[in-house]
Order: C-alpha cells, then sequence, then structure tokens
C-alpha cells in the first residue's frame, strides 16, 4: 500500500513523495513560480515552417514558440507504435499546415531552458480509466494489462460506447472497473473534449489572431492524484489548508476510501524520514547492500547508469561475484530511474559477465522491475559492446 505526502513550504514550493512501505519511490517538485504546460491544449498560429526539417514554429501565447514536427502532425497508425514506422521523407509538411493559418495542438513536451514546448496535433485528453484520442478510430488496452481475459473485457465494454470514430486508450487504473464506472468516465472526457472542440471553433470562426491556451491539464499534483489514486494509495498527508480543500475534492469523485490528513507544521518531510531519503537521491553514486555500487550521469542526449564492484570480492567464481553484483544492481536501477523520473535514452554499463544466459537472466529482471513503473518503457537488449539500451518516457517533463 501507497501514501502521499505533500509538503508546502514558506514559498509555497511542493513537494510530493509517494510512499510504499516507508520508502520513497516517486518524489517530484512544484516551484511556486512554475509554469508547466505539459498536456494544455492551445489555439495557436504557425509562424514559420522549416520544409527542409519537415516541422514548424508555433505561436501558442507563451514566451517560446513551440515545435511542431510532422510525426506529430500525421494520424497516429497505432498506439503501440505511433508513426514510427512512416517514412517521413514521403509526406511534406506545406501539405498539412500553412503559414498564419489557425492550428490547435496539446504539449506533449514542456519547454526546457531555451528550447520551446514539442506540440502535437494528435490531442491526448486523459480521463481517470481511459485517455481520448479524438479522431482515431482504435480501442487498444495499456500494455502494462496483461491479463488477456480483463483486457478483452475492457475493450467489450468499451467498443459498446458511442465513439464517433474517436480513438479511446483504456489506462490500468481501469483494471476491476464496471460498465457504470468506465461510462461515467468516457461521458466526462467527451464532455471535455467537446468543449475545446466548441470553444476552438469560436476562435477559428470569429477569425481570433491571439493564440491562447483553451485547456489547462492542472499542475503535478492533479496529475499526481489523477494516476494513483485509482491504485494502492490509502492515505495523504498534506501541510497546508488550501491542499487540503483542493485534495479532498478529487478524493470525492474517486471510488476508493482514501484517508486524507492535515499536519500543521512547517515541514512534514521528517515523516518516514523523507527528507534525508530526498537527498540521498540526488547523490550520483548509490551504494549496494553488497558493497557495489552504481553511477548516475545525466547529459543531454542520455542517462549513462555504471554498474561496479566497490569492495565487493565475493566467495566463489568471479562470474558469480559479478552475477550478484549486477542482479543488486537491476533491482536498485529500476528504483533510481523511477525515483529521480529519469526519461529518454537510458545505457547501462554492466560488469562483464562470460555466460548469455547471466545476460538473459539480467535483462528479466530488470523488466520485472520495472512493471512497479507508471512510466512506459522499453528495453532493447545488450549491444555488441555489453552495454543495455533502454528507453522511459517521463512521468513530468523537464521544465
Amino acid at each position: 500500500m501507497s501514501e502521499i505526502l505533500i509538503n508546502c513550504d514558506k514559498q509555497l514550493n511542493k513537494t510530493i513523495a509517494v510512499i510504499e512501505d516507508g520508502k520513497i519511490v516517486e518524489k517530484y517538485n512544484e516551484l511556486a513560480h512554475s509554469h508547466r504546460l505539459e498536456g494544455n491544449v492551445y489555439f495557436g498560429k504557425v509562424v514559420n515552417i522549416l520544409e527542409g526539417m519537415q516541422a514548424a514554429f508555433i505561436d501558442i501565447g507563451e514566451q517560446q514558440n513551440a515545435f511542431l514536427h510532422i510525426k506529430d502532425i500525421l494520424p497516429k497508425a497505432n498506439n503501440v507504435t505511433g508513426n514510427k514506422n512512416e517514412e517521413y521523407a514521403n509526406y511534406n509538411i506545406k501539405d498539412y499546415i500553412k503559414v498564419g493559418m489557425p492550428i490547435i495542438v496539446q504539449v506533449k513536451k514542456d519547454k526546457a531552458d531555451r528550447k520551446g514546448a514539442r506540440v502535437s496535433t494528435n490531442l491526448n485528453i486523459a480521463g481517470r480509466f481511459i485517455a481520448l484520442m479524438p479522431d482515431l478510430n482504435f480501442v487498444t488496452v495499456s500494455q502494462k494489462i496483461e491479463d488477456k481475459e480483463e483486457s478483452e473485457r475492457l475493450k467489450n465494454i468499451i467498443q459498446n460506447f458511442e465513439l464517433n470514430n474517436h480513438g479511446i486508450v483504456i489506462r490500468t487504473s481501469a483494471i476491476g472497473k464496471d460498465l457504470v464506472e468506465l461510462e461515467e468516465d468516457f461521458n466526462n472526457v467527451m464532455k471535455l473534449y467537446n468543449n475545446i472542440e466548441d470553444i476552438a471553433e469560436t476562435l477559428i470562426q470569429n477569425k481570433s489572431q491571439n493564440p491562447q491556451v483553451i485547456y489547462e491539464n492542472g499542475g503535478i499534483i492533479n496529475k499526481i492524484l489523477v494516476d494513483v489514486l485509482e491504485k494502492n494509495v490509502t492515505k495523504i498527508i498534506v501541510n497546508s489548508k488550501d491542499l487540503y480543500s483542493e485534495i479532498q475534492n478529487i478524493i470525492d469523485k474517486s471510488t476508493r476510501n482514501i484517508e486524507l490528513e492535515l499536519i500543521n507544521k512547517e515541514s512534514i518531510l521528517d515523516i518516514y524520514d523523507v527528507q534525508t531519503q530526498i537527498e540521498k537521491s540526488e547523490n550520483r553514486k548509490v551504494w549496494l547492500k553488497c558493497g557495489g555500487f552504481i553511477a548516475i550521469d545525466k547529459t543531454e542526449a542520455l542517462t549513462a547508469i555504471d554498474v561496479n564492484t566497490g569492495k565487493f570480492t565475493g566467495k566463489w567464481n568471479l562470474e558469480d561475484t559479478v552475477v550478484k553484483v549486477n542482479e543488486e544492481a537491476t533491482i536498485e536501477i529500476a528504483k533510481q530511474i523511477r525515483l529521480r523520473d529519469i526519461g529518454g535514452i537510458i545505457v547501462i554499463d554492466y560488469i562483464d559477465m562470460e555466460k548469455k544466459e547471466n545476460e538473459e537472466k539480467i535483462l528479466n529482471l530488470l523488466k520485472q522491475n520495472l512493471k512497479n513503473d507508471r512510466a512506459k518503457t522499453q528495453v532493447i537488449g545488450f549491444t555488441p559492446l555489453h552495454l543495455v539500451e533502454m528507453t522511459r518516457k517521463h512521468i513530468f517533463s523537464a521544465e
């Protein structure tokens, strides 16, 4: 069972920690002055087209123009591969958009440093149990729902709704939900999308020249609660009366009995020794119980994780020693990338193993431990240089 701690300091900066058995498994920060765009839908205007890059810049009313690539214009082939298999050279972006035209886009990756947000014309409106993908005629189930019978049951329920050629992604939180709960969520999401569509049509008909947000996805707290409330969360602890009221309203809409506690303290990060755990999670080096350690280095292109034997010398032969360190490192790596919300390309440099079956054992262990992660992950496997390649989608993209 999980608990969520939400600490609000005097400057109104928030620290959110997801706790399992007294240990932090996820942590996020939301600064009072932060302005997150991810998930927001905008009425924008095409200001520049880079034909050679098959991309465009879109004015969305923010300080920086957003970036739009043709792969985020073409309708998704399906929710698993998206448009990855498309040959973009066969398309011309100018066949789809023109400079000065109005365009409805959704932020898929937040602004970072001097880069503007990345946007898509393929909207994804998330509810508690489903996500609506307008104008994409397919129903698909989250890959994390491994029970085939449950997967088919959920698909059969959703396919009986009036989808009107819209696509639906069934989320893991839908597991065990009945027709009434799913239909209510579907209706709420459709109502939300119809409202977005109405606002957009009105702006287009009035020939508005003012790019603006037409739907705000909410901050980190709202997203976390929507994502995890229907899972195994039993208690939420906060130290702000305003947050208490806000969260109570969200809980009231949930089907689960969740305890909400208000503790009037300047900081509640001493509960479960959360502050100390947060400080440790920011270290480059993470020690393993066996005496080995992993080192985590982030670059602009990827995150490199190096596994070392450290103080561990083992009691058996070299291969057994190496495998033991790699196994313990694998479990810790899965924890750390979830805790640090590491996204993008991740390369793991394990200690070299002689036997192919040991490499397979490590890969299977990694995949098994990644199942606890809410983020979408993909383990590619060992390269010829014996490095493991994998990818992970951020729960929250960087600001």
